[in-house]
């Protein structure tokens, strides 16, 4: 048995914990926050419960297959209710589309747009559905240490089906002519945090989870889902420890031998970094085994940030859905502001979400909770003028675009950007959802989920393998538990006194 100190309660911490615990080691997780989850954190309010992050429940074979690791289940911890309809997109006031939930009833909606489309969109899935089963067994769960992880001639050779070199955007492009269709397509990818020129067609496999695995949704909110993972971590002996914010982590002669926070010391083997890796690189150890270069982190290009505001209004809201994608303005110049050419943006999309459409526990009776969100370049300057006049610009457009007063029936707002991202998590840029998933950022070309430089050190989470999202960081936990699995078999000299 080892002893094992893991940095940071999210989602890949929290999975890494728990598998490491499970395979009878002694597990340390430090959480610099007072409440496990990191950006899927939850507060209350006036009534209200808000999810501070993530909100859509995508993949959820992801979770299942998580919880089945200890024989349990989603059923074991919440409710889980598919979204029907998935989700409503807005083009213009008179120009909105409700998406059904199932591939067959999304085709008909195609249909009626675009003739030929059902016919393409069935074809599209099935490439897409290939490429989710073949991407999460073959690539998603892969360390992305080398080449050498692909010279199975079957993976190979599923390297040029899974279109690994072509934008998505290229191949939606091609079968469809509509323009709304085309947007309905290429919004999953931005999950990913690049557009879809940038993004690899293998991303299709978002597709497949979009229009046919569907969107869920766990009643009581997305933060029921981090706390199953902290029953589940600590039914396996992982020990939590929150409001532990780590200073520095130890390291003689390429060894990690302590992780310090201001009041304690913690002995370890083993390392595993689920806090923002540019952080722990350049914070956290001494600059003589820091992997990668300021130069390096300043050339990645990152997933968006996010303006957030989480409102409470005090009466029910009309035509709009439980999840709300409003492109009334031009996707390519917000895209340019945010990838390109980095600025407030002139003209931006934004999200809503009104989670108490469907879970009347989130607010109080007669009242709903909603959540603003508007992606962001990372690195900008976050003042509370910038917030309060982009809160106006949505506000306003919501207002009109889905024909009702709200701004008056405010009762509770708080906002979330940038400087937040930065104090709460310590995020490289203030960013949302960490590294891009670009042709030039997938797989071998993230930075490592092991060090190079400190033999016990490892990494996970949203800035290395397999990326952003939710189902991501719950995966590369998973992996980083595997490779500290692999590193101790190769190293069985290494137990819970070597380097204590």
């Amino acid at each position: 048995m080892s002893k094992v100190i893991v940095i940071g309660a999210g989602f890949s911490g929290l999975a890494s914990a728990s598998l490491l615990a499970k395979q009878g080691h002694e597990v340390v997780l430090l959480e610099k926050n007072d409440q496990a989850g990191g950006r899927a954190r939850q507060f209350k309010e006036n009534g209200f419960t808000f999810d501070m992050g993530p909100s859509w429940y995508w993949m959820p074979d992801v979770f299942e297959d998580f919880f089945n690791l200890f024989g349990k289940s989603s059923k074991d911890f919440y409710d889980l209710k598919r979204l029907d309809p998935s989700y409503k997109v807005v083009f213009s006031q008179e120009d909105q589309m409700d998406l059904p939930a199932g591939a067959e009833k999304v085709a008909e909606l195609f249909e009626s747009i675009e003739s030929g489309s059902s016919e393409k969109l069935k074809n599209f899935l099935e490439d897409a559905a290939y490429k989710y089963q073949v991407g999460m067994d073959e690539f998603v769960f892969k360390p992305g240490n080398s080449l050498l992880e692909f010279v199975d001639l079957r993976v190979f050779k599923s390297l040029f089906k899974l279109q690994m070199l072509t934008p998505i955007s290229k191949i939606i492009r091609k079968e469809f002519t509509d323009e709304r269709i085309r947007k309905i397509l290429e919004f999953p990818v931005l999950f990913l945090g690049a557009t879809p020129e940038k993004t690899p067609a293998l991303y299709s496999l978002m597709n497949y989870a979009d229009i046919s695995l569907g969107t869920w949704y766990p009643i009581g909110g997305f933060h029921k889902v981090i706390q199953a993972m902290v029953e589940i971590a600590l039914s396996q002996g992982v020990e939590i420890k929150y409001s532990q914010n780590v200073e520095k982590i130890s390291i003689d002669q390429s060894i990690a031998t302590k992780v310090i926070t201001k009041d304690f010391e913690y002995a370890a083997d083993i390392v595993v970094a689920a806090a923002d890796y540019h952080h722990v690189e350049t914070k956290l150890i001494d600059k003589k085994y820091q992997q990668y270069s300021s130069h390096y982190w300043d050339s990645r290009v990152m997933a968006p940030s996010s303006l957030l505001f989480y409102l409470g209004i005090d009466k029910k809201l009309k035509n709009l859905l439980h999840h709300n994608l409003f492109f009334d303005e031009d996707f390519s110049q917000h895209a340019i502001e945010i990838y390109e050419n980095a600025k407030w943006p002139t003209a931006p999309l934004f999200y809503t979400c009104c989670p108490s459409m469907t879970d009347p526990t989130v607010a109080p009776e007669g009242k709903e909770n909603l959540f603003l969100l508007l992606p962001l370049a990372p690195g900008l300057e976050d003042s509370e003028l910038e917030r309060e006049k982009y809160f106006n610009i949505m506000i306003n457009r919501l207002e009109v675009l889905s024909k009702q007063n709200i701004r008056d029936h405010i009762i509770y707002k708080r906002s979330y950007a940038m400087n937040n991202f930065k104090n709460d998590y310590n995020a490289f840029k203030g960013n949302a959802y960490g590294l891009a998933n670009t042709l030039t950022q997938t797989a071998i070309l993230k930075p490592k989920l092991k060090s190079k430089t400190v033999k016990n050190l490892f990494f996970c989470g949203q800035l290395t393998s397999p990326g952003p999202g939710v189902p991501p960081s719950l995966i590369s936990g998973q992996v980083a538990a595997k490779e500290v699995e692999k590193f101790l078999i190769n190293n069985k000299e290494i137990h819970a006194t070597t380097f204590s």
